[in-house]
């Protein structure tokens, strides 16, 4: 690896399976790189519905280590700020120590179905005026669903958990993590009147600023914890669907970045904000003005796990270019419930067809997964959004170069693998900006990506099964007529 000379910031990125840490230099070029591995425990409620948790307290173990196998040979004197980014609606209460008193509720943690519903009535002309589709998956239902349930403390997005705990106090929070919370963009406040017909308190939420905004500096637990000086600025930072957009350089209007990880994150750039009325597309606000829509379906990478645990996905891959189109269909959701191109908490995955075998499933999966991406692009383009401009894709799925040609093949456009595809490298690319733009700072960083041109014999053989699968979305009532 190359160490590049000159300041270094830092990226730190918290997913579902992994910590990572990037130190970059203005320039773009890594100068370090340390991860850890993140356990997670999912489960059914007696409910029924969907649990999700981690435990903080791994958050942190990981994060010293990743930090210490980046610092290994560079000099931490070089870091001149850290910046976060984490799964958007993840969050924990913590004490006034800092230390957490709850697992982490994890984005896709459905337990709060029944408060989501008051949560949407209780705000209803303000979410519908702010295209919030609120859903159970969201942290502010979730931490009703707490407080009903008896627990305390401090709310903390993982985010600024993590940051507050090197700054050994608490620390304000970003606008992009903050918006599943109930905070409220437009207005750059958080709702006191809906929060109070909740019982939501005051004092359980932090302060909010822009992403880049320096929150604080490493303490001496901190320092020791991770190898950091004491006194490195921390910053604000970002949702990592948001993250990612930023790593990609996708912050100009008309350019989309598609993040295929676990689940799949779309995430776009529009001078005005778009409205929603299926509630799957909501907007952050863009730290240099405009408006970053996006959603995130259930539906990703995580399947292929899920469906195909230890196998060896090269040589599946190469197995199922044989199978273009697959034998049947397959809707792969990784959970019950659908957020995007839909909306519908009852939505089941599901299989049609008679297939030959463990390629031609495998093929399915990896297809089904691509016509939800190119079903989200088309509902996008149905609400008036630009989808002319550039397509990068990020995300642990990039690494299949099969995976990423069929992609591009069934969306019918060439698509752009960022020099950069990581999130911690949008977080380190947050705190070089600081307060200044985060456009530049991040197109400076990101640099040229390799271009992946679509196949148009390819797109075409794909025409009649994408139809085929968005009728039985909508022979199951997941679509409308419209769709």
């Amino acid at each position: 690896m190359i160490n590049p000379a000159g300041e270094l910031w830092a990226g730190v990125d918290v997913g579902t399976q992994s910590l990572r840490v990037y130190l970059v230099n203005g320039a773009g070029s890594i100068a370090g790189r340390g991860s850890g591995r993140l356990t997670s425990h999912r489960a059914l409620g007696r409910d029924g519905a969907p649990r999700h948790v981690q435990d903080p307290d791994q958050w942190w173990q990981v994060l010293g280590e990743a930090f210490r196998q980046a610092l290994s040979g560079v000099d931490a004197e070089r870091v001149r700020g850290v910046g976060f980014c984490s799964t958007s609606g993840t969050f924990v209460l913590a004490g006034p120590d800092g230390l957490a008193l709850t697992p982490a509720l994890m984005y896709d943690d459905g337990r709060a179905y029944a408060e989501a519903a008051e949560v949407a009535e209780a705000g209803a002309e303000l979410w519908l005026s702010l295209g919030y589709p609120i859903q159970p998956s969201w942290a502010l239902p979730k931490l009703v669903h707490l407080i009903r349930s008896g627990h305390h403390g401090r709310l903390q997005h993982c985010a600024d958990h993590l940051a507050g705990r090197l700054a050994g106090e608490a620390v304000a929070t970003d606008w992009s993590h903050a918006l599943k919370t109930g905070y409220d963009v437009e207005a750059g406040t958080w709702p006191t009147p809906v929060l109070d017909r909740l019982g939501v308190p005051a004092g359980m939420l932090p302060d909010v600023v822009r992403p880049g905004h320096r929150i604080g500096s490493v303490g001496a637990v901190g320092a020791e914890h991770t190898g950091l000086p004491v006194g490195t600025a921390l910053h604000a930072g970002l949702t990592d669907g948001c993250a990612a957009q930023v790593a990609a350089g996708a912050l100009t209007p008309g350019a989309w970045n598609s993040v295929l990880g676990t689940t799949l994150v779309l995430k776009g750039v529009t001078p005005e904000r778009l409205r929603d009325p299926g509630g799957a597309v909501y907007s952050h606000r863009h730290p240099d003005g405009g408006w970053l829509p996006g959603g995130a379906s259930n539906v990703g990478a995580g399947a292929l796990e899920a469906r195909f645990p230890g196998a060896d996905r090269a040589a599946l891959d190469a197995a199922a270019a044989a199978f273009e189109p697959a034998s049947g269909l397959t809707y792969p959701l990784l959970t019950r419930g659908e957020r995007f191109p839909f909306v519908d908490p009852a939505a089941e995955a599901f299989d049609t067809g008679d297939f030959t075998g463990p390629a031609d499933r495998y093929a399915a999966l990896l297809q089904g997964v691509a016509f939800v991406e190119r079903l989200c692009f088309a509902y996008l383009e149905g609400l008036g959004a630009d989808v002319s401009g550039p397509i990068s894709v990020t995300g642990g799925a990039t690494r299949s170069p099969y995976w990423t040609q069929l992609r591009a093949d069934i969306l019918g456009r060439d698509v752009i693998l960022p020099a950069h595809a990581e999130p911690a490298f949008g977080a380190a690319a947050a705190a070089a900006a600081g307060d200044g733009s985060l456009t530049a700072a991040a197109e400076k960083m990101a640099g040229a990506g390799r271009v992946v041109p679509h196949r148009p014999e390819v797109h075409e053989r794909f025409a009649e099964p994408y139809a085929r699968f968005v009728g039985e979305l909508r022979d199951r009532g997941y679509l409308g007529d419209d769709r």
